[in-house]
């Protein structure tokens, strides 16, 4: 049994398409074998909803009059990246705020943007001949913006790490609080709802996929920064640890704030909770059973960040089903669990991208190329060097 992209793309515009999200296939796999499910269903939707540190948007303001190249750019005290043209700029989610710190930066902006609020933007010139002004201080909004669009390095983490502490104090990280001597563990995933978990070795999704960002129609345009297809697999060929990674792009206008949330995380600073969803077609038996795959089938790697070192020790794996139990055991300990990303909003996500396809006939798109491969590529670390060791 295989089927053509071709053949499912015209299913989709017929309206005659099977599509299920992730879940339900594998309940569906579970009843009446992979082969019977795999000949029945032609899509099946991902989703996700958790941190997402390394996004952002490029805004384009519009010329002011006299003109101005604008170098040093704040949107509501927050700093944004004034070495582009003369009024654009790249507003990074994790950029703190100059007067408010750690409790409001760029993903904030980003927000209040997207509901409709207007935002604060001032800007400092040296002034040029062509560009004469030297500081701006106006209001914008996000619908008088010429373009606003998600341009994020990387999203929809393939797994990732369970973070424990085996220290005798609290530390605070990008997977929240971590209480001393193994008092909690968290993680961030959505298990068998996330979208390369679904395709573990990216023969489906790649550069030009299209997918769901944030609440709008989007699309793959790179791998994303720290893809690291070399991570360690399981028996079903699935990632450990973190592995690959996406870049997206989409039109923030089209965004919504439902799937785009900003947040401050205790000691460490601001992020962004990024909705990515994936529509992956089931070409044949092979990715059918990676589809029906479950939270009991799938595990991430334990690590404890109590040691502040590149390298953290792995103490086990467990599996997501064990992780939303509430509880599980490390080094002998009953260690609490607790998500920092939503299970429920991704399933949301997973479902309406399942209407986008079966009801409003989106389409899927074979990628233009596909995403380094296992055995490809690794990811290398930043050593320390003097001028002289060059």
């Amino acid at each position: 049994m295989a089927k053509s992209w071709e053949e499912i793309n015209s299913r989709i515009a017929a309206g005659e398409a099977v599509v299920f999200t992730a879940e339900e296939f594998a309940e569906l796999a579970r009843d009446e074998g992979v082969s019977a499910a795999a000949k029945r269903v032609d899509v099946v939707t991902t989703g996700t909803f958790g941190p997402m540190c390394s996004s952002g948007v490029v805004l384009n303001f519009g010329h002011s009059d006299p003109p101005i190249r604008m170098s040093r750019i704040t949107l509501n005290d927050v700093e944004a990246y004034g070495g582009l043209a003369a009024v654009d700029t790249y507003l990074g989610v994790t950029q703190p705020s100059a007067s408010r710190g750690l409790e409001y930066g760029g993903a904030h902006v980003i927000e209040d943007l997207l509901r409709g609020r207007s935002v604060r933007l001032r800007a400092t010139s040296g002034g040029t001949d062509c560009y004469p002004r030297t500081e701006i201080d106006t209001w914008v909004t996000l619908e008088e913006l010429n373009q606003a669009y998600i341009f994020n390095p990387r999203n929809a983490y393939q797994n990732y790490a369970v973070a424990v502490n085996s220290g005798d104090q609290a530390i605070h990280t990008y997977l929240g609080t971590l209480l001393p001597r193994f008092g909690n563990a968290t993680y961030c995933s959505a298990g068998a709802l996330s979208p390369l978990l679904n395709d573990p070795t990216y023969r489906t999704i790649g550069v030009g996929s299209r997918i769901f960002v944030a609440g709008a129609p989007g699309f793959v345009a790179w791998e994303g920064t720290q893809h690291n297809p070399n991570q360690n697999r399981d028996e079903h060929g699935v990632p450990t640890g973190p592995a690959g990674t996406l870049a997206v792009i989409a039109d923030l206008k089209q965004a919504s704030a439902e799937y785009f949330s900003a947040g401050s995380f205790t000691g460490y600073g601001v992020s962004a909770f990024v909705g990515i969803g994936a529509p992956i077609p089931v070409l044949d038996e092979e990715i059918a059973a990676t589809l029906a795959l479950t939270d009991a089938d799938l595990t991430a790697t334990v690590i404890d960040y109590g040691v502040a070192r590149r390298s953290r020790p792995a103490l086990g794996r467990v599996t997501y089903a064990q992780l939303r139990s509430g509880s599980i055991e490390v080094e002998g300990k009953t260690v609490p669990t607790g998500p920092i990303s939503s299970l429920k909003v991704a399933r949301r996500i997973a479902a309406e991208l399942k209407s986008w396809v079966a009801e409003r006939g989106f389409t899927l798109a074979q990628p233009l190329q596909q995403l380094p491969q296992p055995g490809t590529q690794g990811v290398r670390p930043l050593e320390i060097r003097t001028e002289e060791a060059i």
